[in-house]
């Protein structure tokens, strides 16, 4: 079978770049003129030099030879003379075609140069073997093992390479992708391969916490344990303060209320300026709360549920106006994972990227519900969409916010990237604008000087950060903000609960057989391995999930330093820990549900309804008069 040649056109009648070459040579073209190019000296066979012709060859030379020598020369990115000069109308060449010719020599060199070492007999690697391996295939082919002595003698690391073992040539090609050649291979040799007695142990690579509105991860130590979150180191990487007792008491003695589990047992722990809202409250003068949720699920779990009722908590005691935000948007731009997003768009039966963006918003509006039944004041609270809202004078808060953040800033706090969408950048301003009295003129009217007090969990922290040090620039008040602890996944302390976990948490649509077989079952037990051990040794609440998940509940001090000490010392056990745990869950589930079937479509409609005016004066105290003069 014979193959087609440059010169020689090919079955089907084309002519190949050699034959186009050829026939372009014997063309005899008008010499150019004017052009003033620089066109060097040519060399014949003996040396001798070689002026061009009139015609544009050199003397002694093909017309064609001449003028492709010529046509060379003009496109070279540098003249052989040493000039840059083209002529009056060429101008530099462009990068682009200069970096193109670059890159064809330099593969037709690599090609070249991979051939000729490839047909060089070059001495092979040769393997050493040890004193066992003498009867091996290798060894009979006449490499010789060494002594046992001179093998103790030698110190390897790691295993012999496989291109030690079995050599192999070298292979280059110039169709290669370069995005190929970046994307790493699978080792030759496993990273995890087993270690031998010469061997040292591979040391597991240690982590620091990583905590951001969209990413929670512990710390993990130098063995690979996890040690969790660490809430004091946060605290100070935050710059914010630690709740102390003093600001308790206080709070205690304001208000006439015993703060609430969640407060005097350490789950909201740091705070922002909170002592400046008890000022303001001893005062008489106005603040309002502000809280958020991004609705993920149809149904909230234990973990979303726990900072609303802290919420409704501080709004019964405070008697001051809430607003809610539901960031149905924010769900929608965040959501990264491609595969998670079209697996939700088959779910739905979407078609287009709108209906996902509706399905979130309808999701936000079954959380409503939710959050309405956790009991908060309907006359003092305006629960809002960011779909549905967003305007007016909200707008224009956001648009000043908006303004006061550079994308190094969010770079830095939430760390975007250059494949991030620009909405990510921008729902800064919106989650901020909230924290503004004005944004909610139906409340506040036109008055900026109102302050808000966030509870919210530490990682939502960054946010606020941007809103404090914009507020300055703004002249607005600065919130103020109360930090609450994860609430960790029935797995244990490291963990956090997920809405797309089914068995990580207690959702508030789990009937009690449900709750209480999770308890049992996925709840991570501080007691000891046995019956034995634990009645010697003790247990340790700290860690125990069903303590912890009482905590959060149980109103008894008395009754939680009861089953603490109870468990250290080994008479109670894990099983009834657990049966109190259940007992409690059950209840405060089981009140909730109730709550939730009474919110009606009526209901969800007033506490949504932006033109509702609502009174933002405080409720009177008679008791801060007599607390400030004490």
């Amino acid at each position: 079978m014979s193959l087609d040649t440059p010169d020689r056109p090919s079955k089907s009648g084309a002519m190949t770049p050699g034959s186009i070459a050829t026939e372009l040579s014997k063309m005899d073209f008008p010499a150019p003129s004017g052009l003033k190019l620089s066109i060097p000296e040519s060399k014949d066979k003996d040396g001798q030099s070689q002026q061009p012709n009139s015609s544009g060859g050199a003397t002694g030379a093909g017309t064609g030879g001449g003028l492709l020598s010529a046509i060379s020369s003009v496109f070279s990115p540098v003249s052989a003379t040493g000039t840059d000069d083209t002529g009056d109308i060429s101008g530099p060449e462009p990068e682009a075609l200069t970096a193109a010719r670059r890159k064809v020599r330099s593969e037709s060199i690599s090609e070249q140069l991979s051939t000729t070492l490839s047909e060089m007999k070059l001495p092979q690697p040769e393997r050493i073997f040890g004193p066992n391996e003498g009867e091996s295939n290798a060894a009979k082919e006449g490499n010789k093992g060494v002594s046992a002595e001179e093998w103790d003698k030698i110190k390897l690391e790691d295993e012999v390479p496989e291109a030690v073992k079995e050599p192999k040539r070298m292979t280059h090609s110039r169709h290669t992708s370069r995005a190929d050649a970046a994307v790493p291979r699978i080792p030759t040799i496993p990273e995890t391969a087993e270690p031998s007695s010469s061997s040292s142990k591979t040391q597991a690579v240690a982590k620091e916490q990583k905590v951001t509105p969209f990413d929670v991860e512990g710390e993990v130590d130098a063995e690979g344990k996890d040690l969790g979150i660490d809430y004091d180191k946060l605290t100070k990487r935050f710059g914010a303060s630690l709740i102390s007792q003093t600001l308790l008491d206080r709070f205690e003695r304001l208000t006439g209320q015993k703060p609430h589990p969640l407060l005097r047992r350490g789950t909201f722990y740091s705070h922002r300026d909170f002592g400046l809202i008890l000022d303001r409250y001893e005062k008489g003068q106005p603040f309002y709360l502000y809280t958020g949720r991004g609705p993920s699920s149809d149904s909230m779990h234990m973990g979303h549920l726990i900072p609303f009722m802290f919420t409704a908590y501080l709004q019964r005691v405070f008697n001051v106006p809430l607003v809610i935000q539901v960031t149905d948007d924010e769900k929608y731009l965040l959501e990264r994972d491609i595969k998670k997003q079209a697996e939700l768009m088959k779910k739905i039966k979407g078609k287009k990227p709108l209906d996902l963006l509706r399905h979130y918003k309808k999701m936000g509006q079954d959380n409503i519900k939710d959050i309405i039944a956790c009991g908060f004041i309907p006359e003092k609270t305006f629960i809002f969409s960011d779909l549905a809202n967003v305007g007016g004078a909200f707008y224009e808060n956001v648009v000043l916010m908006a303004k006061t953040i550079t994308q190094s800033q969010s770079r830095n706090v939430f760390g975007f990237s250059d494949s991030d969408n620009i909405g990510m950048f921008h729902f800064a301003a919106v989650q901020a604008t909230p924290a503004f009295s004005n944004s909610f003129p139906q409340i506040f009217g036109t008055r900026d000087d109102i302050p808000a007090l966030i509870p919210c969990a530490i990682d939502q922290d960054p946010y606020f950060l941007l809103t404090r040090d914009a507020a300055d620039r703004l002249q607005y008040k600065k919130p103020a903000l109360l930090h609450s602890k994860f609430l960790p996944a029935l797995q244990g302390a490291g963990t956090k609960m997920s809405a797309s976990k089914e068995n990580t948490a207690i959702f508030m649509t789990d009937d009690a057989k449900k709750i209480a077989k999770k308890i049992k079952s996925h709840a991570f037990s501080g007691g000891g391995a046995t019956q034995e051990e634990h009645k010697a040794n003790g247990g340790n609440p700290d860690v125990d999930i069903a303590y912890q998940y009482l905590s959060f509940f149980e109103e008894s001090d008395e009754k939680m330093d009861r089953l603490a000490r109870e468990y250290r010392a080994g008479t109670l056990s894990t099983s009834e820990m657990k049966a109190a745990c259940i007992e409690k869950l059950q209840e405060v589930v089981a009140e909730f549900q109730k709550n939730r079937a009474e919110v009606t479509d009526d209901k969800l409609a007033y506490f949504q309804d932006p033109s509702r005016k609502i009174d933002p004066r405080p409720k009177p105290k008679e008791a801060s008069a007599a607390a400030s003069t004490a």
